[in-house]
């Protein structure tokens, strides 16, 4: 139950915080082949499908 918690609130703070970067202009974009991720849409459904994917790879290109 704790860790359904834990990726639940990774996936709403991911969401969140793609949004908040979007709006400030610098939205987190993720190009992988003819795969692109760049809406908070996207994001939050990447999370969902692959948290232990997804996760780390939003992070990585939080930084950039």
């Amino acid at each position: 139950m704790a860790i359904l918690l834990v990726v639940v609130a990774t996936d709403a703070w991911v969401y969140a915080d793609a949004r908040h970067q979007r709006d400030r202009g610098a939205p987190v974009v993720l190009t992988i082949g003819s795969i692109r991720i760049e809406s908070p849409e996207a994001w939050l459904l990447a999370c969902i499908v692959l948290w232990v994917i997804a996760v780390p790879l939003y992070l990585t290109g939080r930084r950039s």
